[in-house]
């Protein structure tokens, strides 16, 4: 990034005007233009853009044929901010942080906005109330003086930019879409779950299975409905506390086979099938609205479409354009090598450095060579495990790696102590009083992926609380890692001229989208993104972070 790029300021007047103008005085005169575009295409090259949201702004300037190449998101800032500060449920809208500036009463954050899947276009409108170019300025100031005021400065600037940055790739993304074809997944429907009958209902496969289970329980069952199926186990003397698959999958009775057959095929029916093809899929394109930092680890979500949980089945339906490739990346052993670079532990870093298998080289250390066993205790480490087993490989690599396990235990204690945690860059946990309906966030529609762990830091529960911390500080700074990655690919793509394009993404995996004939610029930006990126964020250290990338026609094929 360049510190002495121009820095302008955009706003909207709620008038249908847009003003411009730079951050410090330089004696040009503020513009006061009808689109966004028309201030973009009059400032300086390589102006780094203060707006409100770029989900409000920037995709108004896609549809006009205009990107910037960075920005500073006013109201993602304020978010990161408050949370740094321990502000947790204050409202975080431009608005509510020009109110707290002015002395005003603070007004709340609008309620969360639903996808609309058959207005895929306009996704990201309403646009939030807007404030005056001058508050927005003043907004910039105050904030950047809360930055500095930071146990770690640079640490906590960094990580608002690389979420600005991100929220410019999420709108690239979501404007690009990915490739879909919709004939492959209606003949996929068809294939899995029979023919559609004609008046809606079930499709074939579906009734067949249901009837089936309805047979072996002797009287007519519904096993869309878990209750109704408990119901059946209880009347047939068997107690279940709920219809997931490892509770009932060892059972002793007629109706277990049929019915995990029909839980997976309703989910992919319910999740994935005709209605979901005919709202999500359009002119050849899946577009979600990616939400970068929508979970409390800063890990992305999707308002809407299930984008994050695509079964490998139905990835049979997602094809590159003729003559174009998928390049599908993923970071290999990432969380742990995270673990490595900010530990500063230094045997963990040396081993995280080497050109081999991470599991592999630590099983050398301690663990005779057996790799299961390592991963296992890297896991445990990272997520709590310390009973059985996980207790004696934790001790295991303690031994040899004791600063690594020091500082996930250290933040397991912060967790369980009440005190507030954060990752590396600064993003910050809650303390337990927190929860997501008092930080603002409820009703926000989202694919959550937060590895399972996200109820348990507003938890009571201090032991869960710990547990929840201890991996917050990990995955949370994968996640501030996986932001400058994405940065730092969009800018090499961008630098080389390239017709790639960024077109899904979520915790660890990138797509790719772009000409067979770009298909090895684009792996080695990738690779080189990783490693950018890793120093960018880490410093410099021995710790690699590599991928492992297919190129493909169809992102079934990746795995």
């Amino acid at each position: 990034m360049n510190p002495h790029a121009p820095r302008w300021a955009l706003a909207e007047d709620g008038d249908g005007w847009w003003h411009a103008g730079p951050l410090t005085p330089t004696g040009a005169a503020p513009l006061r233009v009808r689109e966004p575009a028309e201030a973009v295409r009059a400032a300086p090259d390589g102006t780094r853009w203060v707006w409100q949201s770029t989900a409000a702004v920037y995709p108004r300037l896609l549809a006009a044929g205009v990107r910037v190449e960075r920005c500073y998101d006013v109201e993602d800032a304020e978010l990161l901010l408050l949370r740094h500060e321990g502000r947790f449920g204050e409202p975080r809208s431009a608005a509510a942080a020009w109110a707290r500036l002015s002395g005003l009463p603070v007004p709340p954050d609008p309620p969360a906005r639903a996808a609309d899947p058959g207005m895929q276009d306009s996704l990201f409108d309403p646009r939030p109330s807007p404030v005056p170019l001058d508050a927005l300025i003043a907004i910039h100031t105050d904030q950047a003086q809360r930055h500095d005021a930071t146990a770690h400065p640079d640490r906590t600037r960094l990580l608002t930019a690389a979420e600005s940055a991100a929220f410019l790739v999420a709108a690239e993304m979501h404007r690009a879409g990915l490739p879909w074809r919709a004939d492959v997944h209606r003949a996929l429907l068809t294939e899995l779950l029979g023919e559609r009958y004609a008046g809606g209902g079930a499709p074939r496969r579906l009734a067949e299975l249901a009837d089936r289970i309805s047979t072996a329980f002797g009287r007519r069952v519904h096993p869309e409905l878990p209750a109704d199926v408990v119901k059946a186990f209880a009347e047939a003397g068997i107690k279940l506390k709920s219809t997931r698959r490892w509770e009932i999958q060892g059972l002793d009775h007629p109706a277990v086979a049929p019915l995990i057959e029909f839980k997976k095929l309703y989910r992919i029916y319910t999740a994935h099938g005709w209605s979901w093809l005919g709202d999500w899929v359009h002119d050849g394109r899946f577009r979600p609205e990616f939400i970068p930092g929508g979970t409390l680890t800063g890990r992305w979500v999707t308002n809407g479409g299930g984008a994050l949980q695509i079964p490998k089945v139905i990835r049979r339906a997602v094809v590159a354009d003729p003559g174009w490739r998928l390049v599908v990346a993923d970071a290999d052993q990432m969380e742990p090598r995270v673990l490595a670079a900010i530990s500063r532990d230094p045997a963990f870093m040396e081993v995280a450095g080497r050109p081999e298998d991470l599991y592999t080289s630590i099983s050398r250390h301690g663990f005779s060579g057996d790799r299961d066993k390592a991963k296992l205790a890297v896991l445990g480490a990272v997520y709590g495990q310390t009973s059985g087993d996980g207790l004696k490989n934790l001790a295991a690599l303690r031994r040899r790696f004791p600063r690594a396990v020091a500082y996930v235990d250290d933040a397991a204690k912060a967790g369980e102590e009440g005190r507030l945690v954060r990752t590396w860059l600064g993003r910050t946990c809650p303390p337990p009083a927190g929860s997501a309906e008092e930080d603002g966030e409820a009703g926000i529609p989202q694919d959550r992926e937060d590895g399972g762990w996200a109820p348990g830091y507003a938890s009571t529960d201090t032991r869960a609380r710990g547990r929840f911390t201890r991996n917050f500080v990990v995955q949370g700074s994968a996640a501030d890692w996986a932001l400058l990655m994405l940065a730092a690919l969009r800018q090499a793509i961008a630098a080389a001229g390239l017709r790639a394009e960024l077109v899904f993404f979520q915790h660890d995996e990138v797509i790719v989208h772009c000409p067979a004939e770009e298909a090895e610029a684009v792996v080695e930006a990738i690779r080189a993104a990783g490693d950018r990126a890793g120093r960018i964020t880490f410093g410099d250290t021995p710790v690699r972070f590599p991928f492992s990338t297919a190129v493909v026609e169809c992102y079934a094929d990746a795995k």
